[in-house]
Order: structure tokens, then sequence, then C-alpha cells
């Protein structure tokens, strides 16, 4: 038998954070439920299956319908709940392993404003080279006695 993608527990942990079914006041097909849309979309992540190829005999309904679960669940937020929901679990069972994390200051705000960064300075008396383009400085000059070329363009006439 295979491995339960959405197991009873993890189950039980996530269904209270899903939105409820949208009302259909004009009927319509049945929903795929929401843990057979879970299986699907987990069933896709963790294999790098495109949506398309979601097999249907996982019961799962069909690739865009998990992609679009997918969607609707971002936009309400889900993931970022269950992601602090398993943490608390964790923090209390205290699983955590806290030698292993890190922070970065630039993801913090500075309390009372914190001091402005001074202006940069110029460091030369004049600007630097492109690294794009460049001229030898010389100008092309037509020989004389040859026409120069002349510049034509169309009549407005012709239009």
């Amino acid at each position: 038998m295979a491995k339960q993608l959405v197991t009873d527990e993890l189950w039980t942990i996530i269904e209270p954070l899903l939105p409820q079914e949208p009302p259909k006041p004009q009927g319509g097909r049945p929903r795929v439920p929401d843990r057979a849309a879970l299986t699907g979309i987990i069933f896709v992540l963790r294999t790098g299956l495109p949506w398309e190829y979601l097999p249907r005999e996982m019961g799962c309904g069909s690739g865009m319908t998990c992609w679009r679960r997918l969607r609707d669940w971002n936009r309400a937020n889900v993931w970022h709940r269950l992601h602090t929901v398993l943490l608390d679990r964790l923090g209390v069972a205290d699983r955590i392993d806290w030698s292993r994390a890190s922070l970065d200051s630039a993801s913090l705000r500075a309390k009372k404003g914190g001091r402005k960064p001074a202006p940069t300075r110029p460091i030369g008396a004049r600007r630097a080279r492109s690294s794009t383009s460049w001229s030898t400085g010389r100008a092309r000059r037509w020989l004389t006695g040859r026409p120069q070329p002349t510049i034509t363009t169309a009549s407005s006439s012709s239009r």
C-alpha cells in the first residue's frame, strides 16, 4: 500500500485553517473534497510533476482543480498560518534546534528610526569610463571631392 500523503494527524491541523467552501447559488458540479485536493497538491509539489499530468486515478480531481485550490488557499494566507501553527507545536514540544537558527539584522526594524547613513562621497574628479562603449576620440572626416551621403526620407505624399 502506498504511503498516505495527508495523514489524519496532519489533516486535523490543516482543516481548521482552510476557508469555507464558497456558496453555489445556481448549483453546479460537486466540489472535490479539500483533503483530496491537498493530497494532489502535495503529490505535485513533491514529485515535480506538471499539474496537467496529475493522475486522475489518485482521486484528487484534475491538476487544474488542485492548482486553483492551491492559488485560493495561498490568497487566503493558509500556508503562512499553517507554518505558524506547526512552529508553535514544535516549540511547545521543544523540537526546534535553535543552534541552527540565524537572524539577519537587515530584516528587523530599527527602533526609534536608527541613524541614517552618510551620503557616499565621490572618489574621483571625473567620470569613469564606460565599460560598454568607447570612442577613439577621432571623428571620421569625408574626403574632399567625394559627395557626402544624404539622408532621404519618405515624402508625406506617399503615405
